[in-house]
């Protein structure tokens, strides 16, 4: 037993303090996140360092850098404070998995548009469940829950997922989107030959759902607007004003066409389409209890879907 416990003598605390410090790229601002003096955190991280022998900052006069064998040590950091918090987490959770705080991370292209409708919901089914929402782009979320900062997400399963376990949501069907009057609304469906040499509005970089755009648009032959859009009511915005055509999800259509501006297709082509997933880390204690939030959604949004099928189409037909 000896054996096992020999090694550094390191603190939970000190392992806050080292990643305090590289999240915030200084002592000062470290120690009041932690509330504690700056001297002592000073002190602490020097222990740190003395214990590992190496060293895990460069102090310079514009502020603190990390070094190439402090980027691994922080990357253990902030694994073991990550499963410090899945102990106390599921500890909670054996009492009743679904009571209590759950931080989930949506993507900008979900949140608005499925939000509304899932989250009453939740609120029925789990009385007791105060979820914590953060809007991230999915490589965002993926690094926040291998950090232990949230228990879940709310994403699209084409896009990379390491080490994520899944229960389906929904599928969502791309559509074209149209400004009012285009000669390809004509078309009932649009296939990728009918897209050739069109414009094409797409979203900036980061955005999972643009890398799952990509493809069909170069298979189609379209050619990328200049601009490139913060989120997809810019880019329906710009549609409408004749700059081009876009893809948007089945889901975003009924907020971001609430004004009849556009006309909208389906998209007949391998790939048009994303299928929404309830993500969380494959070691995570009570799987079970993120299934049932994935189900609990997957019923509200075929609810959602079955009444906006059964509401006519707004101005003659312009609903996909």
């Amino acid at each position: 037993m000896s054996a096992f416990l020999a090694g550094p003598d390191l603190s939970l605390r000190q392992l806050q303090y080292l990643v305090a410090v590289a999240e915030t790229k200084g002592f000062h601002r470290a120690a009041e996140l932690c509330h504690v003096s700056q001297p002592t955190l000073s002190a602490q991280v020097q222990h740190i360092e003395a214990a590992l022998g190496v060293r895990v900052f460069d102090r310079t006069r514009r502020g603190v850098v990390v070094t190439q064998v402090g980027e691994e040590v922080l990357v253990h950091a902030r694994r073991v404070l990550g499963q410090v918090q899945e102990l106390v987490a599921a500890a909670g959770r054996a009492r009743d998995p679904l009571h209590g705080t759950l931080r989930v991370g949506v993507i900008p292209t979900i949140a608005p548009y499925v939000l509304p409708h899932i989250l009453p919901a939740f609120g029925r089914a789990f009385p007791h469940l105060r979820l914590v929402l953060r809007e991230e782009m999915t490589e965002d979320i993926v690094r926040a829950l291998e950090q232990g900062r949230i228990d879940a997400g709310i994403v699209a399963l084409e896009a990379e997922l390491p080490h994520c376990a899944h229960a389906i949501v929904a599928r969502d069907p791309f559509v074209v989107a149209l400004p009012r009057g285009h000669a390809l609304a004509r078309k009932k469906r649009i296939t990728l030959e009918h897209l050739k040499g069109e414009t094409v509005l797409l979203l900036e970089d980061g955005h999972c759902f643009r890398q799952q755009a990509l493809p069909l648009c170069a298979q189609a032959g379209l050619l990328e607007a200049d601009l490139r859009a913060t989120s997809l009511g810019t880019m329906a915005q710009m549609v409408a004003a004749g700059i081009g055509i876009t893809l948007l999800p089945s889901i975003a259509v009924d907020v971001e066409n609430r004004q009849a501006q556009l006309d909208l297709r389906p998209l007949d082509a391998p790939g048009a389409a994303r299928t929404i997933v309830v993500v969380w880390r494959k070691a995570a204690a009570a799987p079970e209890a993120y299934a049932a939030l994935a189900r609990v959604a997957a019923e509200a949004l075929t609810a959602r879907a079955n009444a906006v099928a059964k509401r006519p189409s707004p101005r003659g037909g312009t609903r996909p």
